[in-house]
Protein backbone atom coordinates (compact mmCIF):
# COMPACT_ATOMS: atom_id res chain seq x y z
CA UNK A 1 0.00 0.00 0.00
CA UNK A 2 1.46 3.37 -0.95
CA UNK A 3 1.22 6.48 1.19
CA UNK A 4 -1.13 7.98 -1.36
CA UNK A 5 -3.42 4.97 -1.24
CA UNK A 6 -3.56 4.58 2.55
CA UNK A 7 -6.57 6.89 2.75
CA UNK A 8 -5.59 8.28 6.12
CA UNK A 9 -3.55 11.28 5.00
CA UNK A 10 -0.92 12.66 7.34
CA UNK A 11 -1.27 11.02 10.76
CA UNK A 12 0.14 12.17 14.12
CA UNK A 13 0.69 9.50 16.77
CA UNK A 14 0.33 11.39 20.05
CA UNK A 15 2.62 9.84 22.66
CA UNK A 16 4.48 10.72 25.82
CA UNK A 17 2.65 13.67 27.33
CA UNK A 18 2.84 14.94 30.89
CA UNK A 19 1.02 12.30 32.93
CA UNK A 20 2.46 9.80 35.38
CA UNK A 21 2.02 7.25 32.60
CA UNK A 22 4.41 9.01 30.20
CA UNK A 23 6.84 6.07 30.08
CA UNK A 24 4.10 3.62 29.11
CA UNK A 25 2.66 6.06 26.57
CA UNK A 26 6.01 6.32 24.80
CA UNK A 27 6.16 2.52 24.59
CA UNK A 28 2.60 2.38 23.22
CA UNK A 29 3.21 5.18 20.74
CA UNK A 30 6.37 3.67 19.31
CA UNK A 31 4.58 0.38 18.72
CA UNK A 32 1.63 2.08 17.01
CA UNK A 33 3.92 4.27 14.91
CA UNK A 34 5.90 1.27 13.63
CA UNK A 35 2.70 -0.66 12.90
CA UNK A 36 1.09 2.15 10.92
CA UNK A 37 4.25 2.83 8.93
CA UNK A 38 4.55 -0.88 8.13
CA UNK A 39 1.14 -0.61 6.47
CA UNK A 40 2.04 2.43 4.40
CA UNK A 41 0.49 5.11 6.60
CA UNK A 42 2.21 8.51 6.59
CA UNK A 43 2.55 8.49 10.39
CA UNK A 44 4.69 10.80 12.54
CA UNK A 45 5.46 10.86 16.29
CA UNK A 46 4.14 13.86 18.22
CA UNK A 47 4.82 14.46 21.93
CA UNK A 48 2.51 17.17 23.35
CA UNK A 49 4.89 17.75 26.25
CA UNK A 50 7.58 18.87 23.80
CA UNK A 51 5.53 20.53 21.05
CA UNK A 52 2.59 22.91 20.97
CA UNK A 53 -0.62 21.18 19.92
CA UNK A 54 -1.25 24.03 17.49
CA UNK A 55 1.52 22.61 15.32
CA UNK A 56 -0.86 19.79 14.39
CA UNK A 57 -3.00 22.32 12.54
CA UNK A 58 -0.09 24.31 11.13
CA UNK A 59 1.59 21.16 9.82
CA UNK A 60 -1.68 19.99 8.27
CA UNK A 61 -2.16 16.68 10.02
CA UNK A 62 -5.32 14.95 8.85
CA UNK A 63 -5.98 12.79 11.91
CA UNK A 64 -4.46 11.74 15.22
CA UNK A 65 -3.94 8.37 16.84
CA UNK A 66 -4.04 9.07 20.57
CA UNK A 67 -1.53 6.82 22.35
CA UNK A 68 -1.47 9.07 25.41
CA UNK A 69 -2.48 7.62 28.77
CA UNK A 70 -3.85 9.35 31.86
CA UNK A 71 -4.09 13.10 32.41
CA UNK A 72 -3.72 15.49 29.49
CA UNK A 73 -4.36 12.69 27.01
CA UNK A 74 -7.13 10.38 28.15
CA UNK A 75 -9.20 12.89 30.13
CA UNK A 76 -10.89 14.97 27.44
CA UNK A 77 -8.34 17.81 27.37
CA UNK A 78 -6.48 16.80 24.21
CA UNK A 79 -9.77 15.65 22.71
CA UNK A 80 -11.20 19.15 23.26
CA UNK A 81 -8.21 20.78 21.59
CA UNK A 82 -8.52 18.49 18.59
CA UNK A 83 -12.24 19.25 18.37
CA UNK A 84 -11.46 22.97 18.19
CA UNK A 85 -8.88 22.37 15.45
CA UNK A 86 -11.21 20.03 13.56
CA UNK A 87 -8.73 17.15 13.48
CA UNK A 88 -10.36 13.70 13.85
CA UNK A 89 -8.87 11.53 16.59
CA UNK A 90 -9.07 7.98 17.84
CA UNK A 91 -11.07 6.86 20.84
CA UNK A 92 -13.81 8.48 22.89
CA UNK A 93 -14.94 12.08 22.66
CA UNK A 94 -14.57 14.92 25.16
CA UNK A 95 -17.35 14.05 27.60
CA UNK A 96 -16.92 10.27 27.57
CA UNK A 97 -13.16 10.69 28.07
CA UNK A 98 -13.53 13.12 30.98
CA UNK A 99 -16.11 10.91 32.70
CA UNK A 100 -14.18 7.70 32.17
CA UNK A 101 -10.85 8.98 33.54
CA UNK A 102 -12.58 9.64 36.86
CA UNK A 103 -13.18 6.30 38.56
CA UNK A 104 -15.74 7.74 40.98
CA UNK A 105 -17.80 9.50 38.30
CA UNK A 106 -17.67 6.31 36.23
CA UNK A 107 -18.99 4.32 39.17
CA UNK A 108 -21.82 6.79 39.68
CA UNK A 109 -22.92 6.42 36.06
CA UNK A 110 -22.76 2.64 36.25
CA UNK A 111 -24.69 2.56 39.52
CA UNK A 112 -27.35 4.86 38.02
CA UNK A 113 -27.74 2.29 35.24
CA UNK A 114 -27.93 -0.59 37.77
CA UNK A 115 -24.57 -2.02 36.68
CA UNK A 116 -22.54 -3.79 39.38
CA UNK A 117 -19.39 -2.14 40.75
CA UNK A 118 -17.69 -2.56 44.16
CA UNK A 119 -18.84 -0.39 47.05
CA UNK A 120 -16.64 2.63 47.72
CA UNK A 121 -15.81 5.58 49.93
CA UNK A 122 -14.49 8.83 48.44
CA UNK A 123 -11.97 10.87 50.42
CA UNK A 124 -11.32 14.40 49.17
CA UNK A 125 -8.00 16.06 49.97
CA UNK A 126 -8.49 18.58 52.76
CA UNK A 127 -11.92 17.12 53.44
CA UNK A 128 -11.02 14.20 55.70
CA UNK A 129 -9.10 13.56 58.88
CA UNK A 130 -7.42 10.53 60.42
CA UNK A 131 -10.62 9.46 62.16
CA UNK A 132 -12.49 9.33 58.85
CA UNK A 133 -9.65 7.40 57.20
CA UNK A 134 -9.62 4.81 59.95
CA UNK A 135 -13.40 4.43 59.70
CA UNK A 136 -13.24 3.29 56.05
CA UNK A 137 -12.45 -0.38 56.85
CA UNK A 138 -15.51 -0.48 59.12
CA UNK A 139 -17.65 0.44 56.13
CA UNK A 140 -15.96 -1.55 53.35
CA UNK A 141 -14.35 -4.42 55.24
CA UNK A 142 -10.78 -5.70 54.94
CA UNK A 143 -8.83 -6.12 52.80
CA UNK A 144 -9.71 -3.10 50.68
CA UNK A 145 -8.23 -1.18 47.77
CA UNK A 146 -6.98 2.43 47.89
CA UNK A 147 -6.15 4.31 44.69
CA UNK A 148 -6.12 7.79 43.15
CA UNK A 149 -9.43 8.61 41.50
CA UNK A 150 -7.83 9.72 38.23
CA UNK A 151 -4.71 7.64 37.55
CA UNK A 152 -4.19 4.54 35.45
CA UNK A 153 -1.70 1.69 35.09
CA UNK A 154 -2.24 0.83 38.79
CA UNK A 155 -0.12 3.86 39.75
CA UNK A 156 -0.66 4.70 43.42
CA UNK A 157 -2.83 1.62 44.02
CA UNK A 158 -2.48 -0.24 47.31
CA UNK A 159 -4.19 -3.24 48.83
CA UNK A 160 -4.74 -2.58 52.52
CA UNK A 161 -4.82 -5.65 54.75
CA UNK A 162 -5.33 -3.97 58.13
CA UNK A 163 -6.10 -0.69 59.88
CA UNK A 164 -2.40 0.06 60.27
CA UNK A 165 -1.98 0.28 56.50
CA UNK A 166 -4.75 2.81 55.84
CA UNK A 167 -2.98 6.08 56.60
CA UNK A 168 0.05 5.30 54.45
CA UNK A 169 -2.02 4.07 51.49
CA UNK A 170 -4.26 7.15 51.55
CA UNK A 171 -1.27 9.47 51.89
CA UNK A 172 0.44 7.86 48.89
CA UNK A 173 -2.68 8.09 46.71
CA UNK A 174 -3.30 11.69 47.78
CA UNK A 175 0.10 12.69 46.40
CA UNK A 176 -1.19 11.80 42.94
CA UNK A 177 -4.76 13.06 43.10
CA UNK A 178 -6.97 15.35 45.14
CA UNK A 179 -9.54 12.56 45.36
CA UNK A 180 -8.74 9.18 46.89
CA UNK A 181 -10.95 6.20 46.11
CA UNK A 182 -11.29 3.49 48.76
CA UNK A 183 -12.94 0.43 47.26
CA UNK A 184 -14.37 -2.84 48.48
CA UNK A 185 -12.01 -5.71 47.63
CA UNK A 186 -13.58 -8.47 45.56
CA UNK A 187 -11.77 -11.79 45.99
CA UNK A 188 -11.83 -13.90 42.86
CA UNK A 189 -10.83 -13.92 39.20
CA UNK A 190 -9.47 -10.73 37.69
CA UNK A 191 -10.37 -10.31 34.02
CA UNK A 192 -10.36 -7.63 31.38
CA UNK A 193 -12.35 -7.25 28.17
CA UNK A 194 -11.55 -4.91 25.25
CA UNK A 195 -14.22 -3.31 23.09
CA UNK A 196 -13.91 -2.11 19.49
CA UNK A 197 -16.37 0.12 17.68
CA UNK A 198 -19.15 2.50 18.60
CA UNK A 199 -22.82 2.38 19.53
CA UNK A 200 -24.76 -0.65 18.38
CA UNK A 201 -21.82 -1.72 16.20
CA UNK A 202 -19.46 -2.02 19.17
CA UNK A 203 -18.20 -5.55 19.81
CA UNK A 204 -16.43 -7.18 22.72
CA UNK A 205 -13.17 -9.04 22.10
CA UNK A 206 -12.17 -12.22 23.99
CA UNK A 207 -11.94 -11.92 27.76
CA UNK A 208 -8.45 -12.21 29.29
CA UNK A 209 -7.99 -13.70 32.76
CA UNK A 210 -5.07 -12.19 34.69
CA UNK A 211 -3.09 -14.28 37.16
CA UNK A 212 -0.52 -12.06 38.88
CA UNK A 213 2.11 -13.13 41.45
CA UNK A 214 0.36 -13.33 44.83
CA UNK A 215 -2.65 -11.68 43.22
CA UNK A 216 -0.77 -8.36 43.01
CA UNK A 217 -1.35 -6.87 39.57
CA UNK A 218 0.58 -3.67 40.24
CA UNK A 219 2.52 -1.30 37.95
CA UNK A 220 5.66 -3.46 38.03
CA UNK A 221 3.86 -6.75 37.37
CA UNK A 222 1.73 -5.07 34.71
CA UNK A 223 4.55 -3.79 32.52
CA UNK A 224 7.99 -4.94 33.56
CA UNK A 225 7.88 -8.60 34.59
CA UNK A 226 7.10 -11.81 32.77
CA UNK A 227 5.67 -13.64 35.78
CA UNK A 228 2.10 -12.41 35.35
CA UNK A 229 -0.02 -14.88 33.35
CA UNK A 230 -2.56 -13.73 30.79
CA UNK A 231 -4.99 -16.48 29.89
CA UNK A 232 -6.84 -16.24 26.59
CA UNK A 233 -8.95 -18.27 26.10
CA UNK A 234 -9.79 -17.23 29.65
CA UNK A 235 -10.90 -20.68 30.83
CA UNK A 236 -13.95 -19.37 32.68
CA UNK A 237 -16.99 -21.63 33.22
CA UNK A 238 -19.38 -21.98 30.30
CA UNK A 239 -21.46 -18.87 29.72
CA UNK A 240 -19.44 -16.59 32.01
CA UNK A 241 -17.31 -15.10 29.26
CA UNK A 242 -20.37 -14.23 27.19
CA UNK A 243 -22.07 -12.69 30.24
CA UNK A 244 -19.02 -10.55 30.97
CA UNK A 245 -18.80 -9.43 27.35
CA UNK A 246 -22.46 -8.38 27.44
CA UNK A 247 -21.94 -6.50 30.72
CA UNK A 248 -18.83 -4.75 29.41
CA UNK A 249 -20.61 -3.67 26.23
CA UNK A 250 -23.42 -2.11 28.22
CA UNK A 251 -20.95 -0.39 30.56
CA UNK A 252 -19.06 1.00 27.55
CA UNK A 253 -22.18 2.26 25.83
CA UNK A 254 -23.75 3.97 28.85
CA UNK A 255 -20.58 6.05 29.24
CA UNK A 256 -20.90 7.14 25.62
CA UNK A 257 -17.54 5.67 24.62
CA UNK A 258 -16.54 5.12 21.03
CA UNK A 259 -13.69 3.75 18.93
CA UNK A 260 -12.16 1.41 21.44
CA UNK A 261 -11.61 0.81 25.13
CA UNK A 262 -10.96 -1.83 27.76
CA UNK A 263 -12.90 -2.57 30.94
CA UNK A 264 -11.48 -4.35 33.98
CA UNK A 265 -13.74 -6.71 35.94
CA UNK A 266 -13.50 -8.76 39.14
CA UNK A 267 -15.52 -11.96 39.51
CA UNK A 268 -16.52 -12.82 43.07
CA UNK A 269 -15.12 -16.30 43.73
CA UNK A 270 -18.06 -17.26 45.94
CA UNK A 271 -21.05 -15.92 43.99
CA UNK A 272 -19.45 -15.72 40.50
CA UNK A 273 -20.97 -12.24 40.18
CA UNK A 274 -18.90 -9.86 38.01
CA UNK A 275 -18.10 -6.34 39.27
CA UNK A 276 -16.99 -3.51 36.97
CA UNK A 277 -13.81 -1.82 38.19
CA UNK A 278 -12.84 0.84 35.65
CA UNK A 279 -12.54 1.65 31.96
CA UNK A 280 -9.54 2.67 29.88
CA UNK A 281 -10.47 4.81 26.86
CA UNK A 282 -6.90 4.96 25.52
CA UNK A 283 -5.60 1.47 26.31
CA UNK A 284 -1.96 0.48 26.31
CA UNK A 285 -0.38 -0.83 23.13
CA UNK A 286 2.94 -2.11 24.53
CA UNK A 287 4.35 -5.62 24.22
CA UNK A 288 2.62 -6.46 27.54
CA UNK A 289 -0.67 -4.75 26.70
CA UNK A 290 -3.96 -6.58 26.77
CA UNK A 291 -5.99 -5.18 23.87
CA UNK A 292 -3.50 -6.44 21.25
CA UNK A 293 -3.36 -9.78 23.07
CA UNK A 294 -7.12 -10.18 23.01
CA UNK A 295 -7.34 -9.01 19.39
CA UNK A 296 -4.70 -11.56 18.38
CA UNK A 297 -6.83 -14.30 19.97
CA UNK A 298 -9.69 -13.09 17.76
CA UNK A 299 -7.49 -13.32 14.67
CA UNK A 300 -6.67 -9.59 14.43
CA UNK A 301 -2.97 -8.71 14.16
CA UNK A 302 -1.40 -5.76 15.99
CA UNK A 303 -1.04 -3.90 12.69
CA UNK A 304 -4.65 -4.51 11.67
CA UNK A 305 -5.82 -3.46 15.14
CA UNK A 306 -3.98 -0.15 14.78
CA UNK A 307 -5.55 0.39 11.35
CA UNK A 308 -9.04 -0.45 12.67
CA UNK A 309 -8.68 2.04 15.52
CA UNK A 310 -7.29 4.74 13.21
CA UNK A 311 -10.04 4.12 10.65
CA UNK A 312 -12.64 4.97 13.31
CA UNK A 313 -11.07 8.36 14.13
CA UNK A 314 -13.76 11.05 14.30
CA UNK A 315 -14.96 14.25 15.94
CA UNK A 316 -17.84 14.62 18.39
CA UNK A 317 -19.98 16.56 15.91
CA UNK A 318 -19.47 13.79 13.33
CA UNK A 319 -21.09 11.18 15.57
CA UNK A 320 -24.69 10.35 14.71
CA UNK A 321 -27.39 10.56 17.44
CA UNK A 322 -27.38 6.76 17.73
CA UNK A 323 -23.73 6.83 18.75
CA UNK A 324 -22.14 5.52 15.54
CA UNK A 325 -19.57 7.62 13.78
Amino acid sequence: MSLKDSGFGKVAVLMGGRSAEREISLMSGKGVLAALRSRGVDAHPFDPSERDLGELKRERFDRCFIALHGRFGEDGTVQGALELMGIPYTGSGVMASSISIDKVTTKRVWLAENLPTPRYVLLRRGGFDRKQVMAVPDELGLPLIVKPAREGSSIGLARVEGYSGMAGAVEQAAKLDADVLCEQFIAGDEVTCPVLGSGDAARALPVIRIVAPEGNYDYQNKYFTDTTQYLVPCGLPAGEEQAIQALVLKAYRVLGCRGWGRIDVMIDARTRKPYLLEINTSPGMTSHSLVPMSARAAGVSYEDLCLDVLRAASLDHDVAPGGSA
